[in-house]
């Protein structure tokens, strides 16, 4: 049994990685369990806020509880949980993550801010969740003594099959075809929060071949991006690379 943990900032190509994984037979998907606790735990507004927080576990001594103890369905041998980084609050311990095998998914700041203000429109650069991943990354590699997988959103559009075989490879299992295409529309596993940030996934039926978006987060935002791009960087050397494995 394998129990992947994905961190991820929003906005990264996430909810298609979980497309991916999901559409393999030995896979069940959970998506952002510990939405509602953040939620609930911030008082922050969010599309869908109440639903979100009535439909879902809040404490998340219980979510963490379940991640890692919870049996999997017949049939199923990997669990795939897709995290946002920046649910982790501080008041989080987060000593059950060592039962996990914890992997990272990042995207260019200007991108992903670029995506995200035409939900929420002044980010700061812990709702981007860069400071919370960094700090995930560090507590794995240290509690680990190795350099956990570290997967970059433009990577996997441009070659998926060459980084999801490496990213399968990285946490020991097999690369499976049924990763690079899925039938489009909604699935009972996805959030309740779906309508508000799924649209574009929800019609893909596979990853979109990576083309660059041409534009630039607001002049008021250059500060944010700034503080994000000297993160992203430090993650970014770490990232698995088809070409670094080639050669």
């Amino acid at each position: 049994m394998t129990r992947i943990a994905m961190w991820c900032a929003p906005r990264t190509v996430s909810t298609a990685m979980m497309r991916a994984w999901e559409n393999r037979p030995d896979t069940a998907v959970l998506d952002e369990p510990f939405y509602a606790h953040y939620l609930q735990a911030t008082g922050i507004d969010h599309p869908g806020r109440d639903d979100i927080i009535a439909s879902y576990e809040t404490d998340w001594r219980v979510v963490a509880r379940n991640l890692t103890e919870d049996p999997l369905p017949a049939g199923v041998a990997i669990s795939y949980q897709k995290h946002m980084a920046h649910h982790m609050l501080d008041h989080i311990e987060l000593d059950w993550i060592e039962k996990l095998s914890n992997c990272f998914l990042i995207r260019a700041p200007d991108e992903v801010i670029t995506s995200y203000i035409k939900v929420r429109a002044q980010p700061t650069l812990l709702d981007l969740g860069f400071p919370q991943l960094l700090r995930l990354f560090e507590t794995v590699r240290r509690d680990t003594g190795s350099i956990p997988p570290v997967v970059d959103s433009q990577d996997v559009l441009t070659d998926p099959r060459g980084l999801l075989s490496l990213l399968c490879e990285a946490v020991s299992v097999p690369f499976s075809e049924r990763m690079l295409s899925w039938p489009p529309g909604r699935r009972n596993s996805d959030g309740v929060w779906a309508p508000y940030w799924y649209a574009a996934v929800e019609k893909s039926t596979g990853f979109a071949p990576y083309r660059p978006k041409g534009e630039r987060p607001p002049p008021h935002l250059q500060d944010l991006l700034a503080q994000a791009q000297e993160i992203y960087q430090e993650l970014y050397r770490f990232r698995l690379s088809t070409a670094r494995h080639n050669h």
